[in-house]
């Protein structure tokens, strides 16, 4: 199985720690194309590269993925860009977001009826959103 994982990366890397543990657990499930997305050195993955070399590369991964698991803590305009291609592609997604006092998910993310969003207090509830995601999908689990 292939999944793309996204999360914020220019829009802030507060996160990239927390995007890490995410993306070692979903390994468990299959190939992670986005792996370097937890990684704090950006740049040795290709970050480098000019601004059209990685759209067409995401958006490659989004549409020859089998799902989506998105970390929308920390607003993002490519990862809300993702989501949107990946519903027009008819892709299952999920979306972690982590629970702040005084802020509040897009409505255009949590109002979607085809976007599972699940609301965490810790990595432990985001870890046990992913296996009843995984659980509840007509998806392979393991690694092909």
């Amino acid at each position: 199985m292939k999944i793309y994982f996204a999360g914020s990366i220019r829009g802030g890397r507060e996160d990239a720690a927390k995007y890490k543990e995410l993306i070692d657990y979903l390994k468990k499930y299959g190939e992670v194309l986005s792996e370097h997305f937890g990684s704090e050195k950006l740049t040795s993955y290709g970050e480098a590269y000019s601004d059209e070399f990685i759209h067409d590369r995401d958006m490659n991964w989004v549409l020859s993925s089998n799902a989506i698991i998105a970390e929308v803590t920390t607003p993002s305009l490519g990862v809300g860009y993702e989501l949107g291609r990946a519903l027009e592609n008819n892709k299952p997604m999920l979306c972690l977001y982590e629970q702040k006092e005084g802020k509040r998910l897009s409505a255009m993310i949590s109002g979607s009826k085809k976007i599972k969003t699940v609301n965490y207090k810790n990595l432990d509830e985001a870890k046990q959103a992913i296996d009843e995601f995984f659980k509840n999908q007509d998806l392979k689990t393991k690694k092909d």
